[in-house]
């Protein structure tokens, strides 16, 4: 995983990023998807301990909408 700064996390599949102005700290992530989202850790954000389907899921139940997402397109490779 790849953090760019301290709102934006990376990995091969998706990027994560963190509005901390609009977020609630309501904890739903971190309660939620603790593989992944901590409020003990740092770097918050660890986004190699699970599939990125269960990321997607999760950041679509921030209650605030602090979290968004955007999926990264694979590169076509020159034959």
């Amino acid at each position: 995983m790849k953090e760019v700064n301290d709102r934006e996390f990376s990995n091969n599949e998706i990027t994560v990023t963190y509005d901390p102005c609009i977020c609630t700290l309501s904890g739903k992530c971190s309660k939620e998807l603790s593989d992944v989202f901590s409020n003990t850790v740092i770097p918050w954000v660890n986004l190699d301990n699970t599939e990125t389907k269960r990321i997607i899921q999760q950041i679509k139940r921030c209650p605030s909408g602090a979290l968004q997402y955007y999926l990264k397109k694979e590169e076509k490779q020159a034959v």
